[in-house]
C-alpha cells in the first residue's frame, strides 16, 4: 500500500475555490493536514459582480471538519488582490507552500463573433491572473526552498475547442509558462505541473450533459491534486484528469528530416512524408534540446 500522503504543516493557496473544482482542492488539501486561503472572488461564470460569500462556505466547511482556513475575495486579475492573498497566507499562517492557480471565467463565442473585451478578459483571467499570483509567490517560495504550483491548463487548449479561441489560448499559455519557471525554480526546489480537468460544474453546466453529474465530479479531479503538489511531485507534467480516469500529456517532435543549407520549398514538399512520420517521436526538456537535436542532424549527415 502506499502510504498516506499527508501535507501537514503546508499552507496552500486556491484560487477560485468557492466552487466546483476550487473547493474540491480545498478540502483535499485541507483534509491531509494543509493550511489553506481559500479565493474566490464570488461572481458569475462570466466574471461579473463579487461577494465574499462562496469563499466563506467553503472556509466553514474546512473549519467543521477540523482543519485550519481563511476566506479571501481578491480578484486574480488584479496585480494588487494577488499581492494580497499571497499576503493573507504569510499573515495568518506564516509560509506559503502550495498554489493552485484554478480561478477562472467562461466568456465563449465563435471568434469571429467574439468582442475583443472578451477574448482579453478571459485572457486576463485565466492567464496573466495565474501569472499576477504566481509571480507574488516566487520570491517567498524560493527563499524557503520549498514550493509546489499547479497551473490548471484545458484540452480546449492542448487540443482545441470549438467557440473557445480565448479561453483555449490562455490555456494554452499556461503550458508555455509552465515550461519556463519549471527551469527557474528546479535550484530553489520550486516544482511547477499543469493539471487538465475535465469536470461537471458551475463552469460546464451548460456544455456537458446533466447525466455527466455523477461521474465527472470534481472530487474526482482532486484525488490527484496532491500528486502535483505534494512533497514528491514532479515538475513540468501536465496531468489529465477526469471522471477517476489520469494521464500524462506531453508535447512530443518526431525524429526529422536534415534538408541542411540545401532546403527549399520543393525539397521540403518531397520529403514532407518523412517530415511528419512521428516514428520514435520525443519530447524535449528545454528549448536548447531542440537546437542540439538539429545540429545532430547535420552532424550525422
Amino acid at each position: 500500500m502506499t502510504k498516506d500522503m499527508r501535507l501537514d504543516g503546508r499552507v496552500a493557496l486556491v484560487t477560485g475555490a468557492g466552487g466546483g473544482l476550487g473547493r474540491a482542492h480545498a478540502m483535499e488539501l485541507a483534509r491531509r493536514g494543509a493550511k489553506v486561503v481559500v479565493n474566490d472572488l464570488g461572481g458569475a461564470r462570466d466574471g461579473s459582480g463579487a461577494t465574499l460569500g462562496p469563499a466563506e462556505t467553503v472556509v466553514a466547511e474546512i473549519r467543521e471538519a477540523g482543519g485550519e482556513a481563511v476566506a479571501n475575495g481578491d480578484s486574480v486579475a488584479d496585480r494588487a488582490g494577488a499581492q494580497n492573498m499571497v499576503a493573507q497566507a504569510m499573515d495568518n499562517f506564516g509560509r506559503l507552500d502550495i498554489l493552485i492557480n484554478n480561478a477562472g471565467i467562461l466568456r465563449d463565442k465563435t471568434f469571429s463573433k467574439m468582442d475583443l473585451d472578451d477574448f482579453e478578459l478571459v485572457v486576463q483571467v485565466h492567464l496573466l491572473g495565474s501569472a499576477y499570483v504566481t509571480h507574488a509567490a516566487w520570491p517567498i517560495m524560493r527563499q524557503q526552498k520549498y514550493g509546489r504550483i499547479v497551473m490548471t491548463t484545458s484540452s480546449s487548449g492542448l487540443y482545441g475547442n470549438f467557440g473557445q479561441s480565448n479561453y483555449g489560448a490562455a490555456k494554452m499559455g499556461l503550458v508555455g509558462l509552465m515550461n519556463c519557471l519549471k527551469l527557474e525554480g528546479a535550484r530553489d526546489n520550486v516544482k511547477i505541473n499543469c493539471l487538465a480537468p475535465t469536470a461537471w460544474s458551475r463552469m460546464t453546466s451548460d456544455l456537458m450533459p446533466p447525466e455527466a453529474a455523477a461521474f465527472f465530479t470534481p472530487d474526482a479531479v482532486a484525488a490527484g491534486i496532491v500528486s502535483l503538489c505534494g512533497e514528491d511531485a514532479p515538475s513540468g507534467m501536465i496531468l489529465e484528469a477526469g471522471a477517476g480516469y489520469f494521464s500524462k500529456v506531453e508535447t512530443v517532435e518526431g525524429q526529422g528530416v536534415g534538408l541542411y543549407l540545401d532546403a527549399t520549398a520543393e525539397l521540403v514538399a518531397e520529403k514532407w512524408s518523412e517530415i511528419i512520420d512521428m516514428t520514435g517521436a520525443r519530447t524535449f526538456g528545454a528549448a536548447g534540446e531542440v537546437s542540439n537535436a538539429i545540429l545532430s542532424k547535420y552532424n550525422a549527415g
